[in-house]
């Protein structure tokens, strides 16, 4: 919401930190069957190697492909690369290297993209908890008495960059956590995670820990931090190398949860064929290695309104929420009714919350959405990206009244202590007489919620 066969001796130099080799070394721009081969423009290709592969290997391959390496991840044996050779993807291996910058249309994702970030000179001070449907319904307000979370536990939003300088969250975003991953290869300088065309990132932000000052809104947990990791373009788009960066990053600075409010692109589905399955891999081994180090996964499950659990082909999953190790997060509204945008799937969807849903009839629809900071104030936006960091708020609460408890006894907590919420007798929208889409399960676990909704109370108390 991305090995080769052709190796040339080269020269590596070889810079090794935590979790990331980054090698300067490039194709010799001598050679002459490189500089014929020039396309003139350069792409980036997310590269997989077999495990075991050193920086050394890694680099020969693909300086040997008329690439220059940005980043290698030893731990996981993937590279990020960029070539201007249109035989790079050749030279490697089509089952080993994908440009997904190549393969996506030069347009915007409406979801995404915007206009700009406005930053006003100042943000009202007015409290508008009030307003916060979404904070009643998983009883946040209720386990604020109990505790606001402990600023040990740390919540990577992997988005599109948080305004730092919002009043509710400039305490805290810190700033040695953040990073930019838009190069695929962590950038730490603030305008590399500081947003700039979406306010998106910012939003998710405040429900997850949005001040609790009696100004403005106040998020899940608010005691906890925040780590703005950027994976979203100026283009609205998430590519698979700028997804890899950012869950490895949240390894290696041992961040409690990540955030994922996107799907990977191109593709809503991606499928183990081709390009498909090396951006599967990629995810894959990225996500996995993040959750060995500690890690809680959380991702909206999209707004496609489409069953996960029965993809075009078995092969296929909506990343990063349809893999293992990670919590697939649906959508309710006011009513506690998965929205009519929100994906579902019996075995894929494990919790829900409240993601909004534009209200019919009279007055502001908008009034159904969800409440949160973006740079300047406050708006409301309805979907899954705004279900799933009340998920990672409600995590945040148990991680800090359980320190210590791995990724899978906190998940086990959040599943049992969720409210049951049953599949509809009827889920027929708009009136027509046709079910819009069908809740396969019980009541306990059931396709449109999973375990339930989540209850920021009881993990707090229970």
């Amino acid at each position: 919401m991305p090995l080769l066969r052709r190796v040339r001796a080269a020269a590596v130099l070889t810079a090794v930190l935590t979790t990331t080799c980054t090698l300067p070394a490039a194709a010799d721009p001598t050679d002459a069957g490189c500089a014929l081969a020039s396309s003139g423009s350069t792409s980036r290709y997310i590269v997989v190697f077999d495990r075991g592969t050193s920086t050394a290997e890694a680099q020969a391959e693909i300086t040997g492909a008329c690439g220059t390496t940005t980043v290698y991840y030893p731990q996981i044996a993937v590279a990020v690369a960029a070539s201007n050779d249109p035989r790079f993807t050749e030279q490697i291996g089509a089952d080993r290297a994908f440009s997904a910058q190549r393969a996506t249309p030069k347009k915007r994702k409406a979801e995404e993209a915007g206009t700009g970030v406005r930053r006003a000179t100042a943000v009202s001070s007015a409290d508008r908890s009030a307003e916060q449907w979404d904070m009643a319904m998983i009883n946040a307000d209720a386990a604020h008495e109990v505790t606001t979370g402990n600023s040990d536990v740390v919540v990577g939003v992997l988005d599109s960059g948080i305004d730092a300088t919002h009043p509710d969250l400039k305490a805290t975003v810190d700033p040695s956590v953040s990073a930019g991953c838009l190069t695929g290869r962590p950038d730490t300088t603030p305008a590399a995670w500081a947003p700039k065309n979406s306010p998106h990132g910012t939003h998710v932000a405040g429900t997850i820990a949005a001040a609790d000052d009696g100004k403005g809104i106040t998020g899940v947990a608010p005691g906890v931090r925040i780590a703005s990791v950027r994976v979203v373009d100026d283009d609205g788009r998430i590519y698979p190398e700028y997804a890899v960066c950012g869950f490895m990053w949240a390894a290696e600075k041992r961040m409690t949860i990540t955030n994922s409010s996107y799907f990977v692109d191109p593709w809503l589905f991606t499928c183990s064929k081709g390009g498909q399955r090396v951006v599967r891999e990629a995810l894959t081994r990225a996500v996995a290695y993040a959750y060995s180090q500690r890690v809680v996964n959380v991702a909206a499950a999209t707004n496609e309104n489409v069953d996960m659990a029965n993809p075009p082909d078995p092969s296929c999953r909506v990343l990063p929420a349809g893999l293992r190790d990670v919590l697939a997060v649906s959508s309710v509204g006011m009513d506690k009714l998965k929205a009519g945008y929100s994906a579902y799937g019996l075995g894929v969807i494990d919790v829900t919350a409240p993601g909004g849903e534009r209200l019919r009839g009279k007055g502001d629809p908008e009034r159904g959405c969800v409440l949160s900071t973006v740079p300047g104030g406050y708006a409301r936006y309805c979907g899954t990206s705004m279900a799933a960091p009340h998920v990672s708020g409600v995590l945040a609460l148990l991680a800090s009244t359980h320190p210590g408890a791995s990724p899978s006894a906190l998940t086990r907590m959040l599943n049992n202590q969720s409210q049951t919420v049953p599949c509809p007798a009827d889920y027929d929208l708009n009136g027509t007489g046709t079910q819009d889409a069908y809740c396969a399960g019980y009541a306990p676990y059931n396709g449109f919620y999973g375990h339930g909704l989540v209850d920021a109370l009881a993990a707090v108390t229970n």
